[in-house]
């Protein structure tokens, strides 16, 4: 017997039933870098569970570490594992991990190509319709609604429109300005992109549709908690408020947006703060979620 029950009971439980857990907790929106990368290590927890799952039905003995070797040195040597036609066995056990693997990797090269796509078309009409303001460190482009993104990116540029100029005051004006550029210091684009291509290849597990929309929100929280290091919660919650209907345009992030509700509850709401130890459990779990579907291939009785 292999671990491919196992494997795939794990994987069942952690893309339908740990996304309800995450959902019904209250510590993701106190730690939101934390929480999303509790998301995206169940993400890979899954890809990893699913490409092992695969391997092992396919495989035709249930010695794992075989195999792995097999897939680390598929170069060029061949590891005959069962009897048979083990060259037919052995390709089919490798290709569809390596299947899952690089649907993956591709679907993320997608996603950042499309968005890198996107915002260079935007920065073309910027340089046709916007100024740049060095007091600012933006692009002021003159439009009478308030509005204020970011295209993150090699060539990283801020966005306000000139009615957030006029509304906003001086401290709300630099909160939204630093939330921007907390978007591209975090390199949030590829995070996002990250989430966006397990969604795509995994799109009808729970697990996928919720961790492309829960790391669109908390990477939003984690650019308002860069803009409280330097502005009062009030002040940054009054300047959301006020961008609340402003949109950005694909591949870019903005100040306001669907969110905004949740983001000024989070920032005027009680503050608690956990005990630490009770974060160090979630980052401990958060590295060894993805671990489990190796131990539990390796320690299968199988492989006794």
């Amino acid at each position: 017997m292999n671990a491919a029950p196992a494997l795939i009971g794990y994987a069942a439980a952690i893309g339908c039933v740990a996304p309800q857990a995450m959902l019904r907790s209250s510590w993701p929106h106190r730690a939101p870098a934390l929480a999303a990368s509790v998301w995206h290590a169940l993400a890979v927890s899954f890809a990893i569970s699913a490409a092992l799952a695969a391997y092992q039905l396919v495989s035709p003995t249930e010695h794992l570490h075989a195999g792995l070797v097999v897939i680390l040195h598929s170069c060029g040597v061949v590891l005959s594992m069962g009897t048979g036609d083990p060259n037919t066995a052995d390709l089919m056990a490798i290709a569809l991990p390596v299947a899952v693997l690089l649907a993956l990797i591709l679907s993320f090269a997608f996603h950042v190509a499309r968005g890198r796509r996107a915002r260079s078309r935007h920065r073309s009409v910027l340089d046709m319709v916007g100024r740049h303001c060095g007091q600012l460190h933006a692009t002021v482009i003159e439009h009478a609604s308030p509005a204020a993104y970011c295209l993150p990116g090699r060539r990283a540029r801020i966005v306000v429109s000139e009615g957030a100029v006029q509304l906003l005051s001086a401290a709300q004006l630099d909160a939204v300005l630093e939330h921007e550029r907390a978007h591209i210091v975090g390199r949030h684009h590829l995070v996002f992109a990250a989430a966006e291509a397990f969604a795509s290849v995994f799109g009808r597990v729970p697990l996928a549709r919720h961790v492309k929309e829960q790391t669109a929100i908390l990477l939003e929280m984690i650019a308002d908690d860069r803009a409280l290091r330097r502005h009062s919660h009030d002040v940054l919650a009054s300047a959301m408020y006020e961008m609340a209907a402003a949109h950005a345009p694909k591949g870019a992030f903005a100040a306001g947006g669907h969110s905004v509700s949740v983001r000024i509850q989070r920032l005027l709401g009680p503050r608690r703060e956990a005990h630490p130890a009770l974060w160090g459990c979630v980052a401990a779990a958060a590295v060894a979620v993805p671990l489990l579907p190796l131990l539990m291939a390796f320690c299968s009785p199988g492989h006794a």
